[in-house]
């Protein structure tokens, strides 16, 4: 595990049951499979405030901390009405101005009841997240009729949209240890030779 490497996942559906949250899980779960830490946020379970109402309510100022302190973050979202949900849209207007996203890196799931996916949230998704200064990555998956790859359990029946979930995790770790990783590395070995030459 790339140490202090820590992955925050946002599902952006609050129906119970959802496959949204379905979907997230195996993202999670390959995140866990690799041995790196994360923390899953439901939305259901925040009160989040509409835009100019209160922004600095506790979980919105929560939401915004755990977002920052993250190496990476995973968006998932279901389709609806040819874009993504009001339920992500309320997320990211909660992470400040500047975002908390700005600069983080940025992997993106959808997941849509139809046979063309949710390509077109996804893509909405994205410009929204770049707009805020996110660094998306490429490679967002949409998964197609999403209530025929879930069981009633919440199990992946179909193999192939599984191993597909579980990208967008390994595509988020591959580029933090990467290009994020290194990074931070070579920062503190900066600082400290800094501290050792003041010495």
């Amino acid at each position: 595990m790339a140490e202090g490497m820590k992955v925050v996942l946002i599902g952006g559906s609050v129906r119970p049951g959802n496959y949204t949250a379905m979907a997230l899980a195996l993202a999670a779960d390959e995140l866990g499979k690799r041995e790196t830490a994360y923390e899953m946020v439901d939305p259901a379970t925040l009160s989040l405030p509409f835009p100019g109402v209160n922004p600095d309510s506790k979980d919105a100022r929560e939401l915004r901390e755990r977002v920052a302190e993250a190496t990476g973050v995973i968006l998932a979202t279901p389709e609806y009405h040819g874009s993504f949900s009001s339920v992500m849209k309320l997320v990211i207007e909660n992470l400040g101005f500047p975002s908390a996203l700005a600069g983080k890196p940025v992997a993106l799931l959808g997941v849509a009841a139809g046979q063309i996916g949710a390509i077109k949230s996804l893509e909405a998704l994205a410009s929204i997240c770049t707009h805020v200064g996110a660094l998306v990555l490429p490679g967002a998956v949409s998964v197609a009729g999403v209530q025929k790859a879930f069981d009633r359990e919440g199990r992946c029946v179909d193999a192939e949209v599984e191993k597909r979930i579980r990208s967008v995790a390994t595509n988020l770790i591959e580029y933090a240890r990467g290009s994020i990783c290194p990074r931070i590395a070579l920062e503190a070995m900066v600082r400290g030779a800094t501290g050792e030459m003041r010495g």
